[in-house]
């Protein structure tokens, strides 16, 4: 989520969290967030600007305003 944010102009620190993060460190998400994983993956491997772009505009993706200086 960090490389995808990064590919956004939204460089992050390492031990920023958001959206289901945390959960995930916790072992608390399921099969549906590893294929979340697995399309950032892909997405941010591919020379498409605008899946980047799109996938990051994603409400569960985006850095929240808050955590953005």
């Amino acid at each position: 989520m960090r490389d995808l944010a990064a590919l956004n102009r939204v460089e992050m620190l390492p031990w920023d969290e958001w959206g289901r993060m945390h959960a995930s460190y916790d072992g608390e998400t399921g099969a549906d967030y590893d294929d979340l994983m697995d399309t950032i993956a892909t997405v941010t491997a591919s020379d498409d600007v605008d899946a980047i772009m799109d996938l990051y505009a994603t409400a569960e993706l985006t850095v929240p305003p808050e955590m953005i200086v």
